[in-house]
């Protein structure tokens, strides 16, 4: 039987035996981690700033069909397009008949956590378009047709030799070095230049949609959004009807969240703000501007106990506190979400039944919801699930049962005493006085940890002698 791609566990072991993604892993969540402190600590104020943020969120997706048509209306009026798109081939079908429209060939995309969702790259190859995503890290995973393994750093599982030779393999630029950091990027932003040039189109993402001057605010670090966005003649947004907020001053309430969350910068390197197609042949900019919204069951999420999850502003700090996360990547998720946040995510977005394994892939120590900007409380997202996949009847029987089993015995102090004092004799009779090296979170680092030998009876019995006693 062919694996399902989102099962998780097999996901995992296949990443903690790939040594060079534990090495870059432990490196940069390392790095991340340490910058997050540092941008967290450099607002003293931050708490409120999450506050504010939260808030921002939270009242927008109260009177979110408010905001929705808000901001279709003052699109319009500075000359733009909006679509709604139910699903992800409703998305996929709108770009695609844009792009054929105006006779496209080539299109630039800057970095769209929507169009991995909607696998829109597949959707315009398979119309004969050429495709090219133009944010480094996702560059990479296009030419080596693999998926982004963080929603920061695509790209994190590969070292630089992998990188150069995918950029030898693919770049038809004759003898070179490509033997250090620089050079290798200098040959990207090289061939990416030559793309930006030739494109018909360009497709962003949207980090905020506000509804009040119809305009996307747009956050990168390398600048490759500004030119998908200014250079073709037509620029296509993509995003999530989440993505709208009130005024520009609601926007700036979560800037001030976002780039400290992700790299510990106050503010990203590029923080632009688009505003429908530019007014006259002389101007800078697109000739047509459109902005496609995608639902995909976030209605549905919206309506249920779990809207929570909509505030998510894919900064990435859960994942990268995460000690599940830490050892095992993205890819073992098989899903373009990944982390605490996708493993919330996913489930509600693809069905339970295909994505069941993501809720358990939690070691539940809460550090998601204390780093969160958002103030999500991912850890009881997560017992929720885990409650409504028990009730459903997915997963292991044996585990159900042993778990039923346990509940049942556990609920019975003199039946769990005994069953606890039999288990600890036959431990040791069993281990005959051996340790046994068991899995631990530290084998990134090498270290193995031990189980120490059983004593042959219960933690309680001297306690209950000394009750007797008295």
């Amino acid at each position: 039987m062919e694996k399902n791609e989102k099962d998780f566990l097999h996901g995992a072991s296949a990443a903690m035996a790939d040594k060079q993604l534990q090495a870059n892993l432990g490196r940069l969540m390392m790095i991340l981690r340490t910058m997050h402190s540092a941008g967290v600590g450099s607002a003293a104020n931050f708490e409120d700033l999450r506050r504010c943020a939260s808030e921002v969120k939270r009242h927008t997706l109260e009177h979110l069909d408010f905001y929705l048509e808000t901001f279709e209306k003052k699109v319009i009026e500075k000359g733009g397009k909006v679509y709604y798109a139910e699903t992800c081939e409703d998305l996929n079908s709108i770009v695609v008949e844009i792009c054929r429209r105006r006779g496209a060939r080539i299109a630039v995309k800057g970095k769209s956590m929507v169009s991995e969702e909607t696998g829109l790259n597949r959707a315009l190859e398979k119309a004969g378009i050429e495709v090219t995503e133009t944010d480094m890290g996702e560059y990479i995973v296009q030419l080596a047709h693999e998926r982004p393994s963080h929603l920061v750093g695509p790209a994190i599982h590969k070292n630089k030799e992998q990188i150069a030779d995918l950029f030898m393999k693919h770049h038809d630029l004759g003898p070179r070095s490509l033997d250090n950091i620089p050079s290798i990027v200098a040959e990207g932003r090289k061939v990416l230049r030559e793309k930006f040039i030739k494109a018909d189109v360009g497709i962003t993402g949207a980090n905020a949609l506000i509804a009040e001057t119809g305009s996307v605010l747009l956050v990168t670090n390398e600048g490759n959004g500004d030119l998908c966005s200014t250079l073709p003649k037509v620029h296509i947004v993509v995003s999530g009807i989440e993505k709208v907020v009130p005024r520009l001053e609601d926007a700036g309430a979560i800037l001030r969240v976002l780039a400290r969350s992700i790299t510990g910068q106050a503010m990203s390197c590029y923080t632009s703000i688009f505003t429908g197609p530019r007014e006259g042949p002389e101007d800078a900019g697109p000739e047509e501007f459109h902005v496609v919204l995608l639902d995909n069951h976030r209605s549905e999420i919206l309506a249920g106990e779990f809207r929570d999850i909509l505030r998510c502003i894919r900064c990435s700090s859960c994942m990268n506190h995460c000690p599940v996360f830490g050892v095992t990547g993205g890819h073992a998720y098989g899903s373009v979400y990944v982390g605490p946040m996708g493993s919330v995510l996913t489930p509600l977005m693809e069905g339970m039944r295909e994505a069941g394994d993501l809720p358990d892939a939690c070691c539940g120590d809460d550090r998601c919801a204390e780093v969160c900007p958002m103030m999500i409380p991912l850890p009881d997202l997560l017992r929720r699930l885990r409650t409504r996949k028990w009730n459903m009847g997915i997963g292991s029987r044996p585990l159900k049962w042993g778990l039923s089993a346990y509940m049942k015995t556990a609920l019975r102090p003199r039946l769990f005493h005994a069953a606890s004092g039999a288990a600890a004799v036959l431990a040791s009779m069993l281990q005959g006085g051996k340790k046994r090296p068991v899995f631990s979170l530290n084998r990134m680092h090498g270290i193995k940890t031990h189980l120490p030998t059983p004593q042959g009876k219960p933690f309680f019995s001297p306690l209950g002698r000394k009750r007797r006693e008295l």
